[in-house]
């Protein structure tokens, strides 16, 4: 073990960024301005956590 502890936030935002890349890539709609019904949340939550560890960068 590295000793260092666990940032979940760290990796709940690049596990979202990972879903939201590995769809779009397949997925011609969310390539473009509209994303489909699958990807929508995909990419919100990829968002909302990617909004979550910045802010938390900054407040450090």
């Amino acid at each position: 073990m590295s000793g260092r502890p666990t940032d979940d936030l760290f990796v709940r935002y690049m596990k979202a960024f990972e879903d939201s890349e590995k769809h779009t890539v397949v997925c011609p709609p969310c390539q473009g301005e509209t994303p489909c019904k699958v990807g929508a949340p995909l990419h919100e939550r990829f968002a909302r956590l990617q909004d979550a560890y910045i802010a938390r960068q900054k407040q450090r």
